[in-house]
Parts: structure tokens; sequence; C-alpha cells
């Protein structure tokens, strides 16, 4: 399989409407490639629009490529106009896995062998979706951060089928497009980042279940926390910091014996209809009467000053 030259891909296909396959496609226009955006329903458009439009705010702010321009987005509800020509493809189609098995073996038949298929999955293993896919050589995953028009990861595995050069591929593509792309050592479910995520909101059920800390405070615990720390160092190197020149060694060995009983506390507690009210009202008292798109573009708006400060001190 003879895959193209980074500096040969030129347009993308985006598919999916809803807020990853906007990002990306947000994404993909910034650094000034083409886009063809696949939607299964026209009347996905206006929706859809809103998520560029919004992602666009961000990314002007980042930065735009010289040649970036939303004139370069065309959409489509036609599958088969939406791989005509493309160099490379990001799948962001709803989490249903007879779905996006039944797309990839239409994929499959439609693209040319040598263009890498890329799913943003979160719940699923390419090993999973390849199985009805004529050509499960070229797919991977290339899992993304949330919103993925402004945060860098991308998190590369392939299944059973996949070719260690489509892997490498899509690394170097991601990298390739200003992206901090990490290949998985194998498949595994949740990946990395989703994986650490869940195990803080596993323990944020835990308190809020036991009646120990609202939803407000477990946020107001990471914002002014661990959050800022996390930004220039991961949880690994704050911890071998934390502890002077012993480094990791002295966190293990002096913290790890006292540190055990939480370590045992792993399982996810029952989601009762009593803690799912606790989540949703603390979290609406939260939001107050501010709606979705003004707390997503505060958000952003952030975040992007963060990444900028990040580039700056770099």
């Amino acid at each position: 399989m003879e895959l193209l030259k980074l500096s040969e891909v030129k347009t993308i296909s985006s598919i999916g409407g809803g807020p990853i396959g906007g990002g990306w496609t947000a994404f993909f226009l910034s650094k000034g490639f083409n886009v063809v955006s696949y939607l299964h329903d026209k009347n996905e458009e206006d929706v859809f629009m809103k998520i560029v439009n919004t992602a666009w705010k961000s990314l002007e702010k980042l930065g735009l490529a010289e040649n970036a321009s939303l004139k370069n987005l065309h959409i489509t509800s036609e599958l088969e106009k939406a791989l005509n020509g493309v160099h490379f493809v990001q799948e962001s189609a709803p989490e249903n896995l007879e779905l996006k098995q039944d797309l990839y073996s239409k994929m499959g038949r439609l693209l040319p062998n040598n263009i890498i298929i890329s799913s943003s999955t979160s719940g699923f293993m390419m090993s999973e979706i390849q199985t009805r896919c004529s050509t499960p050589e070229r797919t991977v995953i290339g899992h993304p951060f949330n919103p993925p028009y402004i945060l860098p990861l991308v998190e590369v595995v392939g299944g059973k089928k996949t070719s260690k050069s489509a892997v490498q591929w899509a690394f170097d593509f991601f990298k390739f497009s200003g992206k901090e792309p990490l290949i998985l050592k194998k498949e595994v479910p949740g990946f990395v980042a989703t994986r650490l995520q869940e195990a803080l909101w596993r323990e944020a059920l835990h308190m809020v279940d036991n009646g120990e800390a609202t939803p407000l405070d477990i946020d107001k615990a990471l914002i002014n926390g661990p959050a800022p720390r996390m930004v220039v160092q991961g949880q690994c190197m704050a911890f071998h910091v934390a502890c002077g020149e012993g480094g990791m060694a002295t966190n293990l060995d002096q913290f790890g014996p006292a540190l055990k009983w939480p370590w045992t506390r792993l399982q996810a507690p029952e989601l009762t209809t009593e803690l799912r009210d606790k989540m949703v009202n603390g979290c609406n008292e939260m939001a107050g009467d501010t709606n979705f798109e003004i707390l997503a573009s505060k958000r952003d708006e952030a975040i992007v000053s963060v990444l900028n400060a990040l580039k700056k001190k770099s």
C-alpha cells in the first residue's frame, strides 16, 4: 500500500455533523485544507454551521494558515460525493457500532486503497469497526479530545487488521496538521486521556453520592488546584517534582502505603435517580441562565488564552 505524501493532502472528508465532526471540519479548514463535510440529513446544516462558526472565532485567535477560509468548505448529504477525490477521511459518525461498520463497508468500496480512514470514536475499538471493511489495513482510530478544534491531543491506534504503516502515516499527518498525536501501545477501551478523565469523573460521582462534595465544590477544587499545574506538568511529572530531589521514588516509597486505601475505591458508584438528580441540579445551578453557546464560547476563549500563553513560554 503506497500512501500519499503529506504534502499531497489537499482535501479532507469529514464525516458527521455533530460537535466532533463540526469541530474537526473547522480545524482542518483553519489549516488551509479543503473540506467536504458529510451530513446524514440536509436539515442538520444550520446547527452544523453554528458549530463551525463558533469554532472559527477561537481558531482565528490561535492563528489561521495563510490560505485558510470557510469558503473552502463544501457540504453534502451524499456519501459518494463526500469521498470523491479526497486525500484523508476523518469519521465522526454517531457512536453506533452497526452504523459505523456499515459506513466502513461503504467507504472501503468507494475510496482508493491508499486513502487513510480515521475514526473519532471514543467508545469502540478499531478491531470492532473494521470487521466489514474490505480494506481494513488503512483504518485507524484518531481520537481527539473535545473540543477538537482547540485541544491538540489525538490518540492514534490501529485494529487487528490495520497496517503499521497506516498508523504511522496517521500520526505523521496529525503532527503535520498541527496536532499533538500519541500512538497507543495497544488497543484499549477508553484510550489514555479518556481513561484518566473517567477516573476523576468516577471519584466525583462518589463524593456527590456520599454527600461529601457538590458539583460546584469539585469543579472549584480542580480549577484552583491540580488543573493549572496539569497545563504544564502531567500527573506523573507533577508528583515527581513535588517530592524534591528524591522524585517519584520518594513519592511512592513514602506516600504509596498511605494512598493504598483510595486506590481500592475505583469501582463506579451505582447511578441511582438520586445521584443523577444531584449531578444535574448541581450543574444547572452553576450554569444558571447562560445557554450552551455562551458557555462553550467562554470555555474556548479561556483555553485559547492558555494555549497561546504556552506558545510564548516555549
